[in-house]
């Protein structure tokens, strides 16, 4: 479903990408936005994903790398992306918390590790 198909008021494709390239989004953004809807007090379990974005039309673009899709079953051009999220027991609900990019050869790192750091962060973050 396309933004402009949910969105409040009219949105064009143009509108939504001009303003995402206006601005930087970094994981410490995603957590401070989502914060205050966590309740800390309730039990929850961490969930860890890896997502690959496909992007089987690209000819050239950064971060695009050929990967394993697992709803593709095969090896495809995309973004790897990988995240954690908190899933809260009592109101079943997730809230994604934290994210990276995939890419392996810019910064050596595999996804496990990403995983890692994600969980010390989040164990840090919970006090």
């Amino acid at each position: 479903m396309a933004l402009s198909e949910v969105s409040p008021s009219p949105l064009s494709h143009d509108t939504v990408s001009r303003w995402l390239k206006s601005r930087c989004f970094r994981p410490k953004d995603l957590w401070r936005l989502v914060q205050p809807s966590i309740d800390k007090k309730s039990p929850c379990v961490l969930i860890a994903d890896d997502t690959l974005i496909a992007k089987t039309r690209s000819k050239k673009i950064e971060m695009v790398h050929y990967q394993y899709s697992g709803n593709e079953h095969d090896v495809i051009a995309g973004i790897g992306l990988v995240n954690l999220r908190c899933h809260n027991l009592t109101t079943v609900g997730s809230i994604p918390i934290d994210y990276r990019i995939y890419d392996k050869d810019s910064d050596g790192k595999t996804k496990n590790t990403h995983f890692s750091e994600m969980l010390a962060l989040a164990k840090y973050q919970k006090r």
